[in-house]
């Protein structure tokens, strides 16, 4: 199969980095980045054909190593913005040119991914088109992986799903972000064990 360099207009698809194996979903005006990963410049395009798409299962993430290293401030920022809020909600924060961003989760479908059709867009080759879901239901607000190519992380495990709590931290292809719960009673949390769905990968 023939490589492609980064900086080439590729085109739409998906495409794998050859030394590490992580995957980039691009559009059709996208360049191929350098890999965000490991920074090669060597991709294979991805195929639904190809068998050098469907590879082992170590070679699908087990954890954020595209997110940078959280700054030592965070969590006095992360409380400020929380003082800020003035509804009783759950909220995600997230920050994006060196600012807080607070998202009230007040629909029963929030969409997260690199789409023009998400509800939380976030526009970076590391998040896949459809990347995650939040869902709210009677027992309190649940992320789902969306069959991204790069993975969801809570509290630093892959997951496929899970019950979020008060704190807990997403990661996102680069982005990193903090589920809040504001002014109001906690669901309560089903028995042990039935929170989470457990990721194959």
């Amino acid at each position: 199969m023939e490589s492609l360099s980064a900086g080439t207009f590729v085109g739409s698809g998906s495409f794998r980095c050859q030394r590490c194996g992580y995957a980039l979903t691009l559009e059709g005006s996208d360049v191929l980045p350098a890999c965000p990963s490991c920074g090669a410049q060597t991709f294979l395009r991805a195929s639904l054909f190809s068998t050098e798409r469907i590879s082992h299962a170590d070679s699908q993430p087990t954890e954020a190593t595209l997110v940078q290293d959280a700054p030592p401030d965070l969590g006095e920022r992360l409380e400020k913005a929380r003082s800020e809020i003035e509804q009783p909600g759950e909220y995600l924060v997230y920050e994006e040119s060196d600012e807080l961003r607070t998202v009230p989760l007040s629909r029963e479908w929030t969409r997260i991914g690199r789409s023009l059709a998400a509800d939380l867009r976030f526009d970076d080759p590391t998040v896949s088109r459809r990347h995650a879901l939040i869902v709210r239901h009677p027992d309190g607000v649940r992320l789902l992986d969306d069959r991204s190519l790069n993975g969801v992380f809570v509290n630093g495990a892959r997951i496929d799903g899970r019950l979020l709590q008060d704190g807990d931290e997403i990661i996102v292809g680069r982005y990193r972000l903090s589920f809040m719960r504001v002014g109001s009673e906690a669901p309560v949390a089903p028995p042990s064990g039935s929170g989470e769905i457990s990721s194959a990968g």
